[in-house]
């Protein structure tokens, strides 16, 4: 059976993010799923009901020194996700993206889910920063949120 939902969230992610049209943007395909998951059990996560995920996040602990790179706009997001290094310690984690279909909206999933991948990230590794790339005002109020909840600096690739 196919989901609805999860239609509807890849159709949200390529209609928001656009990035088909910008090949310097992490494409989320069968390949990519299998190195997130290799960095760490926790880069993605979701809320589901039965049509399947109506809310989901991806986050990236990656390195402080990429990070800056990222911020600092000397390297894209794709190549941040490709050089970020197997079985290591992360001290940075990059707030990639957060979808929440319409209808569920302003209920703070994407907080909760924040939150969650943060809490198990930090298990095992010294995340020192959040860094993030918003495309809306909503992204940059969750970016912060998050920054404020765990008392961590915030840098941004835009600000």
């Amino acid at each position: 059976m196919v989901e609805q939902n999860l239609e509807r969230m890849i159709s949200l992610a390529e209609e928001f993010f656009e990035m088909k049209n910008d090949p310097m943007q992490i494409s989320v395909d069968e390949k990519t799923r299998t190195r997130l998951k290799k960095i760490h059990p926790s880069t993605m996560v979701e809320i589901r009901n039965k049509n399947g995920p109506i809310a989901w996040v991806l986050v990236i602990p990656t390195t402080a020194a990429l990070m800056r790179q990222f911020v600092a706009k000397t390297i894209h997001e794709r190549e941040l996700f490709e050089n970020t290094p197997l079985r290591t310690k992360y001290d940075a984690l990059y707030l990639c993206s957060a979808l929440v279909l319409p209808e569920h909206r302003e209920k703070g999933l994407a907080k909760r889910l924040v939150t969650k991948a943060i809490r198990s990230i930090r298990k095992q590794h010294p995340i020192k920063y959040l860094f993030y790339w918003a495309f809306s005002k909503e992204g940059r109020n969750l970016a912060r949120s998050a920054a404020k909840e765990f008392d961590l600096p915030l840098l941004s690739r835009d600000e």
